[in-house]
């Protein structure tokens, strides 16, 4: 017999409203509600959860956003908020955790940032179903993932399924090479991504410079896709893609699950003069997970967006 499925309500961040649809409209057990993010004058956050009474033993979820110092402590405030409305179960859906991507602990004074979120994030109230459920995807340092206290059950998830579904879908998906910019991209991903032929990069320091030089394999005929969890600058990538055309690839593309794109790094890699194209990036395919660089990107080549809204609906119902 087949389990019935949990009604979920979906509350969300402005930024993440888009995604938030594409949720619901995966599973007819999910219904969207709704928040009035307002300030004061003074500029802090005037709040107010609507039909807070309705949803009382109910299974709430809060889609968010952290994209920006700015916007993390009034999603805060709702997220410490709601478990305290008597749910039945709280789910805090986080796509991309965002403070570790530079943390080095290389000397005395650095501040781990990531481990205080963490510990934020561990003193969400517990509802009356017990602990929070918090999904992350492809968090950046594998070790975060001990950072969390017992008070919140991290569930973490991966882009990788709907690259290799898109992946399948290619003309020549035979012919589909996968090249991890570094030993960590391949122990993080050469799991589920072993029946396609490999290439691993290695950055190595000469003077100043980091190079990007080929550690093994061979890409030569290839696609090669270049695989990693987020992009920033987007500088290594650059440098990948011009070892492994030297190294002969017929064609290179990329997958990150975040890109985070700051001052609209972006830029670098769309199509803008036929001369270039040589050099370019076939596709370079990203998730939803920042709602914000999806807007700036929207439609420009050679940026394609794999949507974690079905994958989203699914983790819901665990």
């Amino acid at each position: 017999m087949e389990k019935p499925k949990k009604q979920v309500l979906l509350f969300y961040c402005v930024e993440s409203e888009e995604l938030a649809r594409k949720v619901a409209a995966e599973s007819n057990c999910i219904q969207l509600q709704s928040i009035n993010w307002r300030s004061f004058d003074d500029g802090f956050p005037n709040l107010f959860i609507n039909n807070a009474h309705d949803i009382r033993g109910q299974h709430v979820a809060f889609l968010a956003s952290f994209s920006s110092p700015g916007v993390i402590f009034e999603q805060l405030s709702v997220i410490f908020a709601l478990p305290r409305l008597f749910v039945a179960s709280f789910t805090l859906v986080l796509p991309f955790f965002p403070t570790g991507s530079f943390e080095r602990m290389e000397e005395e004074g650095d501040v781990a940032t990531a481990f205080t979120m963490a510990r934020i994030l561990s003193n969400i109230p517990i509802s009356r179903g017990g602990p929070t459920s918090l999904v992350i995807y492809d968090i950046h340092a594998l070790q975060e993932r001990f950072y969390f206290g017992d008070h919140v059950l991290p569930c973490f998830e991966t882009g990788i399924p709907l690259l290799k579904q898109r992946l399948h879908e290619l003309p020549a998906a035979d012919n589909v090479c996968i090249a991890f910019p570094d030993d960590g991209a391949w122990k993080r991903y050469y799991k589920q991504l072993q029946h396609f032929p490999m290439v691993v990069c290695t950055k190595v320091r000469e003077g100043e410079k980091r190079i990007v030089r080929l550690k093994e394999g061979n890409p030569a005929g290839h696609h090669v896709v270049i695989v990693d969890d987020l992009v920033q600058s987007g500088g290594t990538l650059i440098e990948c893609q011009k070892v492994l055309a030297a190294h002969g690839a017929a064609k290179v593309s990329a997958y990150v699950t975040h890109a985070v794109f700051p001052k609209q790094s972006f830029e670098r890699f769309t199509h803008k003069n036929e001369e270039a194209l040589d050099k370019a990036f076939t596709y370079f395919w990203i998730t939803d997970s920042c709602p914000l660089t999806v807007k700036a990107i929207a439609n420009r080549a050679p940026f394609e967006v794999l949507s974690l809204a079905g994958s989203i609906a699914e983790t819901l119902q665990i």
